[in-house]
């Protein structure tokens, strides 16, 4: 049992002050708002008690480019992500020749159930290499192929179960069809890196996408005439977009906007490369190198001066978009139970009976202070 002066649970618009959450065999039994029934087992002092993060777009983190295979980088950072407040995510691969991806994909395949306890990887997020150049981002342009049938079957068979998501340009030739092909084995496609028009996109969403990637980043912007896919992805109450909460990719005034335009159809993402939890220097991203500035707070760079990804925290993330002025319940939620229900994970990202144990302790400043996986302390002081 423990107890919070206020516990937030994800689930529309629901906040105890105080609350309590009882997790029994890794699951939650019994959620209520004031005196429990019994002692409390931990009793936290100040902050927030909110459901664990789940992010649907990690590169990589602490020194470690997922997309590399490595075993031991996974296990460090599925071990290591609490401290962040995230307790499930989404691996994510960039745009690479298909060979490699699908070797990076069996390669995983062969490790992941065999990951240390810490976040649970609920699959990989496929972003390319079916993507518009001309809106590539940090992505290498000579990678970038049509989303042909055969591609993706390939990529689907080398990945089995794994592969959950896969953001593209529907613009692309195959696009539409590819869209159906993925819709069909179960992945969940996403439009990302795409100078679709709002038309495309929903069309797109006629076939079934059900998500945009990075709002307003890397993808046709809003425009009075022209919807681009910003404006569709805003309008269309079919999708739900990840948003970069660091503030740099995208201003704090057009985060607001977008939680008031599309109110429970946001999902914070960090898009965390390598570089995350390190100190300035040189990483990786998609193989290819990225360098973090000495600045605080500043996201990695390629040489060129694109963006490549970020170094945010989620729980950083949720406090960047309260300061922004959007609701600290509504970002929680975008944090947690609206990323967990896109992907099709209705045991995560709330608090509530027969959902899964998984908590974090947010200080007063929400900063992650401690986090639980299945009902086990994972991080923070006993």
């Amino acid at each position: 049992m423990v107890t919070a002066p206020q516990l937030i649970t994800g689930l529309p618009a629901q906040s105890l002050t105080p609350g309590y959450v009882e997790i029994s065999q890794g699951e939650v039994a019994d959620v209520g708002e004031g005196t429990p029934p019994r002692p409390a087992d931990v009793v936290l002092p100040d902050g927030i008690l909110v459901p664990g993060f789940v992010d649907l777009q990690v590169n990589g983190y602490y020194g470690q480019e997922l997309m590399a295979g490595r075993p031991d980088g996974w296990a460090e950072v599925v071990r290591r992500l609490p401290e962040t407040g995230t307790t499930a995510f989404l691996p994510t691969f960039i745009t690479a020749p298909l060979d490699r991806l699908a070797a990076a994909f069996r390669a995983t395949q062969a490790f992941v159930p065999d990951l240390p306890t810490g976040a649970r990887v609920l699959g990989i997020h496929l972003e390319g290499p079916f993507i518009a150049p001309s809106r590539r981002g940090a992505h290498n342009e000579a990678w970038i192929v049509d989303p042909t049938s055969g591609a993706i079957d390939q990529l689907l068979t080398a990945a089995g179960s794994l592969l959950r998501l896969v953001t593209l340009a529907p613009e692309r030739p195959g696009g539409p069809a590819a869209v159906t092909q993925l819709t069909a084995a179960g992945v969940l496609v996403s439009v990302g890196h795409s100078d679709a028009t709002a038309a495309q996109v929903a069309k797109a969403a006629d076939r079934g996408a059900r998500m945009v990637t990075h709002l307003f980043d890397a993808q046709r912007p809003l425009h009075h005439r022209e919807p681009g896919v910003v404006g569709q992805a805003l309008g269309d109450p079919r999708l739900t977009s990840g948003l970069i909460a660091d503030l740099h990719h995208v201003a704090g005034l057009a985060c607001r906007i977008a939680f008031a335009a599309a109110p429970g159809r946001i999902a914070i993402v960090t898009d965390a490369a390598a570089c995350a939890g390190m100190p300035p220097g040189r990483y990786l991203l998609g193989g290819e190198a990225i360098e973090l500035p000495p600045a605080a707070g500043q996201p990695p760079i390629r040489a060129d001066g694109t963006l490549a990804g970020s170094a945010l925290r989620m729980d950083t993330g949720v406090a960047n978009m309260v300061a922004a002025g959007v609701d600290l319940a509504a970002a929680i939620a975008a944090a947690t139970r609206i990323p967990a229900d896109l992907i099709g994970c209705p045991t995560q990202g709330r608090i509530a009976p027969g959902a899964a144990g998984d908590l974090v302790w947010l200080g007063p400043d929400l900063q992650a202070r401690a986090t639980w996986i299945g009902g086990q302390r994972v991080f923070g002081p006993e």
